[in-house]
């Protein structure tokens, strides 16, 4: 089955169906966001269940198709959840965005291994295990795209998110072989790489600085745009990605970050 858009109206992901995970708040809200207002039928997936159902409930109430599935991305069961969830009501699944993620400060040799693999675990296993399940129904559609949420740390090094950025930078080499070895078939896969980007958990980040107000202008300081990312600019990144309009972009990274690599100091 395929979906089709608003009459009259020209959407760019009309007829596709999506999954979305860590779409709760911040930059899955976003992503969430943007696929159901260009037409895609998405499935909604974090393990934060009132968050969650409210996101997509703002969704519903503007006509828009969405589904809330609070599932544990981390899990086997918690990704064929989504996808199985995606077949039933949509029909198939066209694009697999892997957002869900944690984050835990700590120098390599502070980090206890429980850190180590709890971050692991969500941020580069989860997705593993989520493109396990959605590239063949994919590949049964005839093709389609896999988005990563990786970062700017999977680029460059932060000190004190060693283990946040060893799994953003697997997150990069994941995509290379997912791409070459999936190409033929007609799935693209690609990464998102922000640098910071302003919501609700960078807000709570900010706040516990000794002067908030003084942290936050040495950070826009660094950025040569002048400030931070929104989640809506990393949302529409994935919206490109998802489109028709990247069909010829696979194994490669985006970069949303205002200028920040592009400096030596």
């Amino acid at each position: 089955m395929r979906l089709a858009g608003k009459v009259g109206v020209v959407m760019r992901l009309a007829g596709k169906v999506g999954v979305v995970t860590g779409a709760a708040r911040g930059v899955g809200a976003a992503i969430l966001t943007a696929l159901v207002r260009e037409g895609a039928a998405v499935i909604a997936v974090d393990v934060l269940r009132d968050p969650l159902e409210a996101t997509v409930a703002i969704a519903q109430a503007k006509g828009h198709i969405a589904t809330a599935l609070t599932a544990d991305i981390s899990t086997p069961e918690g990704n064929s959840a989504a996808v199985d969830l995606a077949i039933r009501k949509y029909g198939g699944l066209d694009c697999f965005v892997a957002n869900a993620a944690i984050q835990r400060f700590g120098k390599l040799a502070d980090t206890p291994t429980a850190t180590w693999d709890e971050v692991q675990t969500v941020n580069l296993k989860g997705v593993y295990l989520g493109c396990q399940k959605a590239i063949p129904e994919i590949t049964r559609r005839g093709g389609g795209s896999l988005i990563f949420t990786a970062s700017v740390l999977g680029i460059v090094g932060d000190a004190d998110l060693a283990a946040y950025g060893a799994a953003k930078g697997g997150l990069r080499a994941l995509c290379r072989s997912a791409a070459v070895a999936y190409g033929p078939k007609k799935i693209r896969c690609n990464t998102i790489c922000p640098g910071d980007i302003r919501t609700e958990l960078f807000d709570e980040y900010i706040a516990r600085s000794p002067d908030p107000t003084a942290e936050l202008d040495r950070l826009l300081g660094i950025y040569p745009m002048g400030r931070l990312a929104l989640p809506e600019d990393v949302a529409n990144v994935a919206v490109f990605l998802a489109s028709d309009e990247s069909s010829y972009i696979t194994g490669t990274d985006i970069v949303v970050d205002g200028g920040l690599l592009a400096k030596v100091y």
